[in-house]
């Protein structure tokens, strides 16, 4: 069977929330996301940088709506890819001044993250990739993921 063309890439994410405004205010507010478009109380478009949208939110189905419970199928979480370990490091500053709590946070050797969920408790990974030539390998080349510490406190002051 043919690879799927390696140019493909994950254009945007779009989520359902059960309050627009207090999504608004997490990604916008806390995170520093940019609203594009907002279509009344059932939906809104965010970005960085100006694109399109990179984070979709709407209430169609769930406004009002509670996570899914555990055992459940569904979204395990979305990663947002910071373009420098400085860039990861400033999200974790504004974090940790709004008081948001992280589920857990890793060095995998190919990138480190910081793990938390949203307001509706969706899951979010946030990270940044080392260069691929510094990625861990096997002896035969392949990927070898690695689970260690992340040190928080080098991570902030990189953000300040």
């Amino acid at each position: 069977m043919a690879t799927i063309d390696p140019r493909v890439d994950i254009g945007h994410v779009h989520l359902k929330v059960a309050d627009i405004d207090r999504a608004l205010d997490f990604y916008c507010g806390v995170l520093g996301f940019e609203l594009q478009h907002r279509y009344g109380e059932d939906a809104a478009f965010i970005s960085a940088g100006g694109y399109h949208h990179h984070l979709g939110f709407n209430t169609w189905e769930s406004k009002g709506g509670t996570p899914p419970p555990p055992g459940t199928t569904g979204l395990y979480h979305v990663a947002i890819k910071y373009p420098t370990r400085a860039a990861l490091g400033d999200a974790f500053r504004r974090l940790v001044a709004a008081g948001w709590p992280l589920d857990g946070y890793n060095d995998h050797g190919t990138h480190e993250a910081l793990y938390l969920r949203d307001p509706d408790g969706n899951g979010l990974e946030f990270a940044w990739d080392r260069p691929e030539s510094e990625w861990p390998r096997d002896a035969e080349g392949h990927l070898a993921f690695e689970n260690r510490r992340l040190d928080l406190e080098e991570l902030l002051e990189e953000g300040a």
